[in-house]
């Protein structure tokens, strides 16, 4: 009996360990990174900023009518922790769980471009660009669990320079000045997918005009504000 049992316990830890995961990523007028979106094994949503804070936590409401989500979570009402004041500077205050998922942060005695941002949450870790990178990427999320995100650099095109350039193996594009005046910066593709534009001449200039305003690419949920 005692042979079956302890990995059967294993099996259930490891289970609830690896519930968290990156779900979505949230571009504001479909050109600038404004969220990313952590899941738990609860299915609560987690959202931080580009450069790890934590914005809010919840569930999305979608409306009675159409595909259309309201921008702010529905508050989560479980259970929320949060540091003490015996805590380390860096973090005394911050939440320390959420449901299920415990956090941790960067201490005061880390480097300043990491220096209270968040490090764990559940087993999901993070790094982030450090004083030795590129200025326009010091302090962004470099790391979400095993997930490289990357940006275009200083030097690249002004249309996009300094925005995400990929998450792991997907790479994100957007339109330069050459390509559409109109909708310049705007995402031109993620992964596979292509997204395409109605031109100032049209009717409903500026719209997406192919594809859609939420698309799961890769088990990550792109969207477009």
């Amino acid at each position: 009996m005692r042979k079956f049992i302890i990995p059967g316990c294993v099996l259930l830890f490891s289970l609830a360990g690896s519930g968290q995961k990156l779900a979505q990523a949230s571009f504001l007028d479909a050109s600038n990174l404004s969220f990313f979106a952590l899941q738990d094994d609860q299915g609560t949503l987690i959202r931080l900023s580009p450069d790890g804070k934590l914005l809010e936590w919840g569930s999305e409401i979608m409306a009675d009518r159409g595909y259309y989500y309201a921008p702010k979570l529905q508050a989560y009402m479980g259970r929320v922790e949060y540091y003490g004041n015996d805590a380390d500077s860096a973090y005394r205050g911050k939440v320390k769980s959420i449901g299920t998922s415990s956090i941790t942060y960067y201490s005061s005695n880390d480097e300043p471009a990491k220096k209270g941002k968040l490090k764990m949450l559940g087993m999901l870790n993070f790094d982030y660009y450090s004083a030795y990178d590129e200025k326009s990427m010091q302090g962004k999320l470099k790391f979400i669990g095993n997930l490289l995100l990357d940006y275009y650099r200083g030097y690249e095109n002004e249309a996009y320079r300094g925005k995400l350039k990929s998450i792991g193996s997907t790479a994100i594009t957007y339109y330069s000045i050459f390509e559409d005046r109109y909708n310049v910066g705007k995402l031109k593709s993620v992964g596979s997918i292509t997204y395409n534009w109605y031109s100032e001449y049209d009717r409903a200039r500026g719209a997406l005009k192919s594809n859609n305003y939420r698309q799961n690419i890769g088990g990550i949920n792109f969207i477009l504000r």
